[in-house]
């Protein structure tokens, strides 16, 4: 299996996803990012958003994280998520609540550490409402 790449995606909540892909998408500090088999090593943090992989043979998968951490190895990507859902699992009526409970917070906090939490649920809600604006596309 030279041209495929071991994927796992876990979260405290237990393992998303293990299995071999093509292509796999994740949603980096800096941007998205794009990992081959055979990629260089990278250690990196990751922010809200969807991942992305590709496995032959099937539609491409999405998943939902909430941030954490990336780790490459040329036959290995280890999502290590602080929460991660399958995309088609999100519920786009939670995560609209959940946007706008973060915006109001965004408005009403006066403390910039209560500024700054409620900005990181604000990209946690964007993001999961994203992932399931482009699953809807899918279908």
């Amino acid at each position: 299996m030279a041209n495929t790449i071991h994927v796992d995606i876990v979260s405290a909540e237990g393992q998303i996803f293990a299995g071999e892909a093509s292509m796999v998408f994740v949603p980096a500090s800096q941007g998205e990012i794009g990992i081959a088999p055979r990629h260089a090593p990278l250690l990196t943090t990751l922010k809200p958003g969807e991942v992305r992989v590709r496995v032959e043979g099937q539609e491409e998968l999405s998943f939902y994280v909430g941030g954490g951490a990336l780790e490459v190895q040329p036959h290995l990507v280890s999502v290590l998520a602080d929460t991660a859902a399958r995309a088609r699992d999100l519920d786009e009526a939670a995560a609209l609540a959940a946007k706008q409970r973060a915006e109001e917070a965004v408005r009403d906090r006066k403390d910039k550490v209560e500024i700054a939490e409620a900005q990181a649920e604000l990209a946690r809600a964007v993001a999961q409402l994203r992932a399931i604006e482009r699953l809807r596309k899918k279908h």
